[in-house]
Order: C-alpha cells, then structure tokens, then sequence
C-alpha cells in the first residue's frame, strides 16, 4: 500500500468560538502528535499557541484532544491514531476547559476544584516534631498509593462525561486526590474533606461510565478512587479533625 508522504492536520485554531484549519505536514517516521504540532509553529505558522515541556510523558502539559479523544501528545504516535495513512489528524483543546488560544486551555477551574475538593495535606505535626511513621503496608497506605501518581494532566476531566453536563462536579483527578488524602493517617481535615466531595457536586454525581479510568494516561483508576469516597460518605469519618 502506498504511503502518503504528507499528513493532512485539521488544527484547531480560536478561542471557544474558532474553526479548524487544514496544514499539509511531512510524514516522518515514529512521529508522535506532538511532532506534528511543532513541526507547524516553528516551519508553517509561528502563531500556533499550544503547551509542552518534558516531552518524555512525565509532566501532561501537552495533553490535546486528538481525533475526538483526550491524550498526552507526545506519547501517542500518529500511526497509532491514523491506522488508515490517507485520514485526517485532527487535533484540538481539552474539553471542558475554557479555551485561551488555539490549542492552549485555561486550567483554572480544573485545579480551583481541587482546592475545593480539599485535595491538600493538612498535618498537626511541627518540624519540631519527629516524622510520622506510616506503615507502607497498611490497608490505608495502599489504597492511597493506587492513586497518588496523579499529574494533574486534565485528561481525565477532558474525557468525564457528567463534566460535560454538570460545571460544578469535581471531577476524577480532584476526588482520586481527595482519596488519597482520606487514606492518609496524619491528615487532620477527614471531616471537612469528606462534606466537600459528598455534596452534589461531589463523588455520589459520578454515573461510573469509567471514561476516566480507561483514558488516564498513568493507568490509574479515578472510577475507584470515587467509589472509595462514596462507600466512606456513608459512614462516620474514620479519623478526627474539622
């Protein structure tokens, strides 16, 4: 079969309110969606606002919605996504996120429900004090590990169907990290941590569809983490603190 030597790229370009522009792009070998992105701000047109830093899937900053689905740029290869090499690659702003420029988003909202899901450490102890021991094979330290590897990429949110509907939810990284911090034994804030994510914007909104668990970048489980948080809403906190 004959392989293009050019990629048609659908790119979008604007604000909320934008349309998408067609760039014809060298096809290279293992080239990742990324590639194609730089490859278009530094030798076609230099006004291409998008996000990047590590390039090696460490840091999320370049996750885009690619052919319709939210994913870190620059570990997904364009022959991964364009089985057929005559298909367009379409690339375009998470959803559910305000839209700076072009490719770029404003992640405000996605971090201020953090903040909102209490998904911060909040310990008793000074530095004076000796360092809390944690048993790492605790049922507590093992439920937090399964989730803490969170980067805060926003891919998750981008592919959460109740966001889509409801503005206000929290959202999977924002209730896997108030998990995380519900299963630490030194936090101090389980009860005011669990009113956060327990009221209608919070964990019992999640219709566990699973989108997020199958689209996390880090292989981790988001749908979990939220199931976790409604079975403890049903009780009483665990552990002290307002």
């Amino acid at each position: 079969m004959r392989v293009p030597t050019t990629l048609k790229v659908d790119v979008w370009r604007g604000a909320d309110e934008g349309s998408f522009q067609r760039f014809d792009v060298p096809r290279m070998e293992s080239q990742t969606v990324l590639d194609v992105v730089i490859h278009i701000q530094r030798h076609i047109d230099a006004t291409l606002s998008y996000r990047f830093a590590c390039r090696v899937g460490m840091c999320g900053s370049c996750a885009m919605t690619v052919n319709g689905r939210a994913r870190w740029t620059c570990r997904t290869h364009v022959t991964k996504v364009l089985p057929n090499p005559d298909d367009v690659l379409e690339i375009a702003p998470l959803n559910h996120l305000p839209v700076v420029k072009d490719l770029a988003t404003d992640m405000t909202d996605f971090f201020d429900k953090w903040r909102d899901a209490k998904g911060y450490f909040k310990g008793e102890r000074t530095r004076a004090q000796s360092v809390a021991q944690v048993d790492p094979a605790s049922v507590e330290r093992r439920a937090a590990d399964a989730g803490i590897e969170c980067i805060g990429c926003g891919v998750c949110y981008a592919s959460c169907d109740v966001v889509a509907w409801n503005r206000e939810y929290l959202g999977p990284a924002a209730l896997n990290r108030a998990w995380t911090l519900v299963n630490d034994v030194r936090d101090t804030q389980q009860h005011a941590r669990m009113q956060a994510v327990s009221n209608d914007a919070g964990c019992h909104s999640c219709h566990t569809l699973g989108s997020c668990t199958e689209r996390c970048p880090k292989a981790l489980q988001p749908t979990a983490s939220i199931a976790g948080l409604k079975r403890m809403g049903g009780r009483a906190p665990r552990r002290g603190g307002q």
